[in-house]
């Protein structure tokens, strides 16, 4: 019988796509292996840094840069302490909350320095972000107004694609917003075929969204909208995004399916109703 090494040996693999899992599983395999692993078109992400930053604090031997991550394998890894930095979904989320119903807004936030294109890409609603001692905050100047772009005979447009890019997972917040904002927007998901099918929920409470193709939405925004009752797929900031909608009605409206929320906030609703939303978790049933 062929003996079976222990461990994993150094590989060196170029990723067709920079996905954020796949980056991890591949260093935290990396991680103990014998030998130099090399990543090349590896994920950025800033939760993607931190998780590396983690595995050193436990004894790793993790450099990354310019797309590529070189680990040096190590006997093994030990226990550490370390403190998870504010999430920049989460911070955005509450931000594009406050801008859609017009309230101001501050969000905690460690780490500003992450902000500059999620910042640009609220201008583009007419939204200014101020950063000032680790607080975060949104003021709407009045109405939503999707702003001319530089060459003003070409649509506005929303742009996401893997780190460095604007997150996609973000996207749906900016959507909401566009249905808000006087004017036409478009945007384009670089990341997933088919995540945009959920603009036919936004037509019942009377916004207007035009499907392109599995890839590009466009938003004529600014239309009168009335309370709904409208179905969420399973993607935590599309059922964020009706909610957002929603919140900027007045009168009652029922996200279904909103359970994808608890995953990412537990404490949703009552974040919300601290800020003086009204809101509440309705049991299926």
């Amino acid at each position: 019988a062929m003996a079976i090494p222990k461990g994993f040996t150094a590989a060196a693999h170029w990723l067709d796509y920079a996905s954020v899992t796949t980056t991890e599983n591949f260093i935290m395999c990396a991680a103990t292996a014998k030998g130099t692993s090399r990543l090349t078109n590896a994920a950025s992400e800033p939760h993607v840094q931190e998780f590396c930053a983690f595995l050193n604090a436990m004894g790793a031997k993790v450099q990354g840069g310019s797309s590529q991550v070189v680990v040096e394998g190590v006997d093994q890894l030990g226990g550490c302490e370390f403190t998870l930095g504010d999430d920049f979904h989460e911070i955005a989320t509450f931000l594009a909350m406050g801008a859609i119903t017009g309230g101001e807004i501050r969000v905690r936030n460690d780490q500003p320095e992450q902000f500059p294109l999620i910042d640009r890409t609220f201008a583009k609603f007419g939204v200014e972000v101020s950063h000032e001692n680790g607080w975060s905050s949104v003021k709407a100047n009045g109405a939503l107004r999707v702003r001319e772009p530089f060459t003003s005979h070409i649509l506005q447009k929303v742009e996401a694609a893997p780190w460095p890019y604007l997150p996609v997972d973000l996207l749906p917040i900016f959507i909401a917003l566009g249905v808000r904002a006087e004017g036409q927007m478009m945007y384009w998901n670089k990341v997933y075929e088919g995540a945009l099918g959920w603009t036919s929920e936004l037509a019942k409470f009377g916004a207007h969204a035009v499907l392109c193709d599995p890839h590009r939405v466009i938003t004529f925004g600014g239309k009168p909208l009335t309370p709904a009752v409208v179905e969420s797929p399973y993607i935590i900031r599309v059922a964020i995004a009706l909610f957002m909608v929603a919140a900027s009605i007045p009168g009652r409206s029922t996200i279904l399916n909103a359970s994808p929320i608890q995953r990412a906030h537990p404490k949703f609703v009552e974040n919300l109703n601290a800020l003086g939303a009204e809101v509440e978790w309705v049991s299926a049933d």
